[in-house]
C-alpha cells in the first residue's frame, strides 16, 4: 500500500512553499511620484539611475525608487548636484551625510464615498490662463504650481466677472490613480463652495477614465482636511515632507 506525502500546511498570511511568513506588496500610492515619473509622466522626467525628478519648471518633486537603498541617494546626489536642496516624501529616514533642513507632517486621502459630478460652471483652463493660474496659487498658497504644471493633467476654474477665483486640477498620475490638486479660492469668495464643487468635477473627470482620485495636504491643514473627509475622503496614511541639503557645495547660510 502506497502513501500519499501530504505537503505541510501553512499558516494564513505565509508563503506555503517557504512556510515563511509575507510581505504585504508596496502599494502604488506609497511612492506615487517615483510610480508617476516612472510612467504617465515620464516626458516631464529626469533621471539618474534610482532617483528622478521633474523638470524645474513643471513640479519641484523628486523621487526614490526605494528611499531605504543607499544608492539611491546617491544617484540624486548625482542629478541634483553638490548643495542642491529638495523636497522629498515618504521616506522615514534621511542618510546621515545629507542635511536635513526641515521636516512636516502630511495625509494621502484617497476618494472613498465622494460623489463626483461634472459643475457647469467649470471652464477647462489652459497654457493662456497661466498667469491668473500662477497669481491665484500665489495669494492662497495650496502647494506649488509652477509655469508648466498646467501640462500634467486638466485644470479647471471657476470665473466671476471674468476673474479666476477658484481652481484645481490633476497632478501625479501613478497607474490607476490621479491627484488631486492646487484646490484654492480667491479670499472674496471662500464660504461659497466653490471649492467643493471644483473637486467633484476634478474627480468626475478621473473616474470617468477609471482612475480613483486621491490628494495630499499638510497635516497642519486642518480645515481642508477636515472638508476633504466630509465629502467623501479616507485617510490612506501619513507622510513625512522633508527638505534636505545634497553634501558637498557651500554650506547652509554661506553668501
Amino acid at each position: 500500500m502506497s502513501t500519499e506525502v501530504q505537503p505541510p500546511r501553512s499558516l494564513p498570511g505565509t508563503d506555503p512553499v517557504s512556510a515563511r511568513p509575507t510581505l504585504p506588496e508596496p502599494h502604488v500610492l506609497d511612492n506615487a511620484a517615483w510610480a508617476a515619473l516612472t510612467g504617465a509622466h515620464r516626458r516631464f522626467a529626469e533621471t539618474v539611475g534610482s532617483a528622478a525628478r521633474y523638470r524645474s519648471d513643471v513640479a519641484p518633486f523628486v523621487a526614490l525608487r526605494d528611499p531605504s537603498d543607499p544608492r539611491a541617494w546617491d544617484d540624486l546626489a548625482a542629478l541634483l548636484g553638490p548643495g542642491a536642496q529638495t523636497a522629498v516624501t515618504g521616506v522615514s529616514s534621511v542618510p546621515d551625510h545629507w542635511e536635513t533642513v526641515e521636516k512636516a507632517g502630511g495625509v494621502q486621502l484617497v476618494a472613498d464615498t465622494l460623489v463626483t459630478r461634472s459643475d457647469p460652471e467649470a471652464v477647462r483652463l489652459t497654457t493662456a490662463d497661466v498667469p491668473e493660474m500662477l497669481d491665484l496659487v500665489g495669494r492662497n498658497r495650496p502647494g506649488p504650481f509652477l509655469p508648466r504644471t498646467i501640462e500634467l493633467g486638466a485644470y479647471w476654474g471657476i470665473r466671476r466677472g471674468g476673474k479666476l477665483v477658484a481652481m484645481a486640477g490633476e497632478r501625479l498620475r501613478p497607474p490607476g490613480h490621479t491627484e488631486i490638486s492646487a484646490v484654492c479660492t480667491d479670499a472674496e469668495h471662500r464660504g461659497e463652495g466653490l471649492a467643493t464643487r471644483l473637486v467633484r468635477h476634478v474627480a468626475d473627470g478621473i473616474r470617468d477614465r477609471g482612475d480613483i482620485p486621491f490628494l495630499h495636504a499638510a497635516a497642519t491643514n486642518e480645515n481642508a482636511i477636515r472638508l476633504y473627509l466630509s465629502i467623501g475622503f479616507a485617510l490612506r496614511r501619513r507622510n513625512l515632507f522633508a527638505v534636505v541639503r545634497v553634501p558637498g557645495g557651500a554650506p547652509a547660510g554661506a553668501n
